[in-house]
């Protein structure tokens, strides 16, 4: 398929695809789709690393009501029990915890390879970034945030306009997440 869409126009390349059954975004540049998620169903934390000077993005997702993955307090830090860590979580939670399980998808671009999601640690807050990893004068965008300093495992509260999706291959929907907004110009 490779030597036939060298010689092929880009219509043809679509005609092709369909034909071939691949997606027709894998065409257009985009191998994956993001489909909508249940919301309620996830919770983004700031997960402490070793003694607590540095954290990392963890994402839980409570799959089946059997028993609860994650305890989540009131206020601004909000704290998080993550109770899965307590038992045998398989089929009852999704635990995604690092760039294998999750990354940045903005519009119809995945940026997983061109952008990274750290959790920093500010004098007032703790925040989840989204930093380029390729290009550092491209900008980076504040995407989630703890609302207060506190140690721990915290709840980050997405920022206007960000969300989850899952990442899908045509309607097959994979085990990954994306942290999501629609454009970088509401990003900004």
């Amino acid at each position: 398929m490779d030597v036939l869409a060298r010689f092929l126009p880009a219509a043809g390349l679509s005609l092709l695809s369909l034909v071939a059954g691949v997606p027709s975004s894998f065409a257009q540049g985009s191998l994956f789709n993001a489909i909508p998620v249940d919301q309620s169903k996830f919770i983004l934390v700031a997960a402490p690393i070793g003694a607590g000077e540095r954290s990392q993005l963890n994402i839980y997702e409570q799959r089946s009501e059997k028993r609860p993955c994650y305890s989540s307090g009131t206020g601004s830090p909000a704290v998080v029990d993550p109770l899965l860590s307590t038992f045998d979580f398989t089929g009852i939670c999704n635990r995604y915890i690092d760039g294998n399980g999750y990354s940045l998808r903005i519009g119809g671009n995945d940026l997983g390879t061109r952008y990274r999601l750290v959790v920093v640690k500010t004098t007032n807050d703790i925040e989840l970034l989204a930093t380029p990893t390729r290009d550092r004068s491209q900008k980076s965008y504040l995407v989630a945030r703890s609302g207060g300093n506190a140690s721990g495992f915290l709840k980050l509260n997405f920022e206007p306009g960000w969300s989850l999706m899952r990442r899908a291959y045509g309607k097959k929907a994979l085990g990954h997440i994306y942290l999501y907004r629609d454009s970088t110009a509401e990003a900004e």
